[in-house]
């Protein structure tokens, strides 16, 4: 059987340096490795696309040792414009954070140029324990669910 490990999640931004900032200065993400620029046949080949050229960078999650996921954050020079993704959307539809202190976190998303989608809500969850939580969206609109949990 082949061996399988979670490697990165992709988010296409309109402008990558300003996304990337958001995640750095809201939830702590850590720019790795070199800004990247990918474009030729091989890429093509890839992606499926005719001459796509890409810029972005990788940035650690926080929580994870050195050579964990990523949260790679590229921009592609021509851009497929799609509707906007709501909670409820077909397909991948949000990240999550689990974080220590949610109504800071919150005022960072709005002071970095996000907003919230809800409110501020706590879900118990049998077996489990009592997840506090509140869907934000990054500048690009992007869903995020910012979380804390208590034991039960």
């Amino acid at each position: 059987m082949a061996k399988v490990k979670y490697s990165h999640t992709n988010l296409i931004a309109t402008d990558w340096k300003k996304i990337a900032k958001f995640y750095i200065d809201v939830f702590g993400c850590v720019p790795v490795g070199p800004v990247r620029r990918l474009s030729g046949q091989s890429v093509a080949d890839g992606t499926g696309l005719l001459d796509p050229e890409i810029e972005g960078v990788h940035l650690q999650l926080p929580g994870y040792p050195e050579g964990g996921p990523t949260l790679e954050i590229f921009q592609y020079s021509r851009v497929r414009e799609e509707s906007e993704k709501f909670a409820n959307s077909r397909g991948f539809t949000h990240i999550a954070f689990e974080v220590s202190d949610l109504d800071e976190v919150c005022d960072k998303v709005i002071r970095s140029g996000g907003w919230l989608l809800g409110k501020l809500a706590r879900q118990p969850v049998e077996g489990v324990g009592v997840c506090t939580f509140v869907y934000v969206r990054d500048p690009d609109r992007n869903i995020i669910e910012v979380q804390g949990w208590e034991a039960a």
